[in-house]
């Protein structure tokens, strides 16, 4: 009885960890997200080192124009110079009223050379700054 008692106490020690670990469960759906976001980042980044290099091959690739048909993964970025006034609404922190200033503005002045310029220009809300300068480019 003391052995099996022993024996029992011994294996339930051993089996605890495997049982209760101790740290949380990852999740990794959540995980392969965080990674996803992480390569469109660097995508966006590519593609805005190769619009600075060359803008004539940009506009060829078709960067910042999802509205167009394309080979060319850009990691989700919009020309904010030639994009349709829908593509510009679906930026983060733009609505449609928004989309239709910059629209005139460009209109109006031409190309926007930074979304600094853009804002100002457009009279947008400071706060939509920040949304904005990591997905838009502006091709000239």
């Amino acid at each position: 009885m003391m052995l099996l008692w022993i024996g029992g106490t011994g294996h339930a020690l051993a089996a605890r960890s495997k049982v209760f670990p101790k740290e949380p469960p990852r999740n990794l759906a959540n995980e392969h997200a965080v990674e996803v976001a992480k390569f469109r980042r660097t995508l966006r980044d590519e593609a805005r080192a190769l619009a600075a290099r060359d803008p004539a091959l940009a506009r060829e690739l078709r960067i910042g124009r999802p509205d167009e048909p394309r080979t060319y993964d850009d990691g989700g970025l919009v020309d904010v110079n030639h994009a349709p006034p829908n593509i510009i609404a679906a930026l983060p922190g733009m609505t449609p009223e928004l989309a239709q200033r910059v629209i005139e503005r460009r209109a109006e002045t031409g190309p926007f050379i930074s979304v600094e310029e853009m804002v100002v220009d457009a009279d947008l809300p400071p706060d939509v700054l920040p949304q904005l300068a990591d997905f838009a480019i502006f091709l000239p």
